[in-house]
């Protein structure tokens, strides 16, 4: 299978971080979802119902980021793509990404992230 939905540029402002400064400040993160699951139904048909909601999946993402409150972003990206997992069957891995738009660093670096792909069953 091949087919991937692409959920792009996420902007969600959140507590995240380790430093003492991001544990009370909520700082700017975006994060890039890619959802594998067959959509060959959906396509036939023109059918909504055959394929995933986006617009829930990125409502349970917002959700889970904020209310996390979560120290590390490695953290913040298997819990985030477990939880996609488990809200739709139909799709068998999850890749995320997220980045630190302002990340808390001295050196000149537009931002800093992880990535991971978790697959069901795994």
């Amino acid at each position: 299978m091949s087919d991937v939905i692409e959920l792009r540029d996420l902007r969600v402002v959140a507590i995240v971080g380790a430093l003492a400064h991001e544990r009370l400040t909520p700082q700017p993160l975006a994060l890039d979802i890619d959802l594998e699951r067959d959509f060959e139904q959906a396509a036939a048909g023109d059918d909504l119902t055959a394929t995933t909601n986006y617009a829930d999946v990125l409502e349970l993402i917002e959700r889970l980021v904020v209310e996390g409150q979560f120290i590390l972003l490695e953290t913040l990206a298997v819990r985030v793509a477990r939880a996609v997992l488990d809200h739709d069957a139909a799709v068998t891995a999850v890749t995320l990404s997220v980045r630190k738009l302002e990340p808390p660093v001295p050196q000149d670096i537009a931002t800093v992230g992880v990535r991971t792909t978790q697959r069901r069953g795994e």
